[in-house]
């Protein structure tokens, strides 16, 4: 499965448009919501049971990331992304078949775990190969993919209440919906396997220099390696502190702005409240475009200072006077929520800078557990405290009170996490001679260069012996 070296004169913008098959495809999990009506009324399900396929599908994303990143470096995108569609689609046939036959447990099983898998590996599965088309831009690059995964329940969301329209929301419709997306999914996804090329050596332009030059390397580091590092762990906490500030309004965000200007004289319907949630999909979709191209020019370590510090700001704007200025309150969100994507499409050319290209995806995969945590976290801090604030005898901005300041307080942890982002110890990297095996010149046969490309580099392990030197200046650590 390993992808064909693209051939001479090969344009490199044909390979966003194929993780964009991909991408789009499997934002299909944004638009779950959808779906939990009907299985509701058609399978006697609770609200808690109904949500059971999206938060394992969530899970097994962050998983599936981490565990597979390194198969994915290893056997390439075109292998992936093959993955992905097996997964993703055969996940939609399961479900398929849980909702004709009525057992919900066959749709927990299909659309949680297996397709979850097929999340997991589709998310990576474009990364390492666009950073390497795109070595000059690279947050614009990984963004223009990861703004599909954002963008994707705004294609899913309509067509699929469509397709409950024309079926009908009993079991029978539920299943012929879920048949047409895992086979319209595959033939889609099947675009992205076909059009995806790696580039030949001296395909892609060189790098230009950038902001931050002493966060930015030119030696390689290996996802064993990276994991060792404070700087990995640092980007962790960064990742997790944003991603939970954003999905904490994203989770609750209809409900949220209903009870902020209930008792005011504008208060805000049903419909209105709809309107606000696609708004706040749109900033999460253009901020993983521009924000991440942003960070092309003004680097990746001040794009991080604006997600966390200007959104810890606007959290403060909301909980002292989010209530006062309807138009307050929507910016305020909006921006949050465009950090939250930007977060998602900015941190994989921020593991670029601080480790190589060599296997970016998977350190990019290990990351994502910050996803998995943000993913309960975010949601839980808001859920838990509007309830006890309610319990108390609080309505309205009050049930949000204690949440939003709980926000505030990570934020300002990933803003200092964020800082202490140093370069990384020359002890990670890869020893110089292995490094230079992942540029070795194209092969005039091109199946010896498919070979190459993905054998394993040889060891040298008279030069790996500085790798448990005490030695480490303290600002590297």
């Amino acid at each position: 499965m390993t992808p064909p070296l693209a051939p001479v004169g090969w344009s490199r913008w044909l390979v966003p448009p194929a993780a964009l098959s991909v991408h789009l495809s499997i934002g299909q999990a944004y638009a779950w919501s959808v779906f939990k009506p009907p299985l509701e009324s058609a399978l006697g399900l609770s609200g808690t049971q109904s949500a059971l396929p999206f938060q394992l599908g969530i899970v097994m994303l962050g998983l599936s990331a981490a565990f597979g990143g390194t198969l994915v470096e290893r056997n390439g995108p075109r292998w992936a992304m093959t993955v992905a569609l097996i997964c993703f689609s055969s996940g939609f046939l399961l479900s398929a078949l849980g909702a004709a036959t009525e057992q919900f447990w066959l749709i927990v099983l299909g659309y949680g775990f297996v397709g979850g898998i097929g999340l997991g590996i589709g998310y990576i599965s474009p990364v390492s190969t666009l950073i390497k088309w795109f070595p000059d831009r690279p947050g614009m690059a990984t963004g223009i993919a990861i703004m599909g995964f954002g963008g994707g329940a705004l294609i899913a969301s309509p067509w699929s209440a469509q397709m409950l329209e024309s079926f009908g929301s009993t079991s029978d419709g539920i299943a012929k919906a879920f048949l047409v997306h895992g086979l319209v999914y595959a033939v889609f996804m099947l675009l992205g396997v076909l059009l995806i090329r790696v580039p030949r050596p001296d395909a892609a332009p060189k790098a230009k220099p950038a902001p931050e030059s002493a966060l930015i390397t030119t030696a390689q580091v290996s996802a064993k390696s990276a994991v060792r590092t404070p700087q990995f762990w640092l980007l962790w906490i960064v990742l997790c502190m944003n991603v939970t500030a954003g999905i904490g309004i994203l989770e609750k965000a209809a409900p949220m702005i209903t009870d902020f200007f209930a008792d005011t004289d504008t208060p805000v319907s049903v419909s209105a409240a709809a309107g606000f949630v696609a708004l706040l999909s749109a900033a999460n979709m253009a901020g993983r475009i521009g924000w991440s191209s942003t960070s092309d020019v003004i680097g990746r370590k001040n794009t991080y200072r604006l997600y966390l510090g200007v959104g810890a700001l606007m959290y403060l704007l909301i909980a002292q006077f989010g209530d006062a200025s309807k138009p307050l309150f929507i910016i305020c969100a909006l921006v949050i929520l465009s950090f939250y994507g930007g977060g998602f499409a900015t941190v994989p050319a921020y593991l670029k800078d601080l480790f190589g290209t060599y296997q970016v995806g998977a350190i990019h995969g290990r990351l994502l557990t910050a996803w998995s945590a943000a993913g309960v976290l975010g949601p839980l801090i808001v859920n838990r405290v509007a309830d006890s604030q309610e319990e108390a005898g609080k309505s309205g901005p009050g049930l949000y009170g204690l949440s939003l300041t709980i926000m505030i307080g990570l934020l300002v942890v990933g803003f200092v996490a964020n800082e202490l982002v140093r370069p990384v110890h020359p002890r990670h990297h890869r020893p110089a001679d292995t490094a230079a095996s992942a540029n070795i010149p194209a092969p005039a046969n091109p199946a010896d260069a498919n070979a190459e490309a993905n054998a394993p580099a040889p060891v040298n392990t008279a030069a790996t012996k500085p790798e448990s030197s005490p030695e480490e200046p303290k600002e590297a650590r």
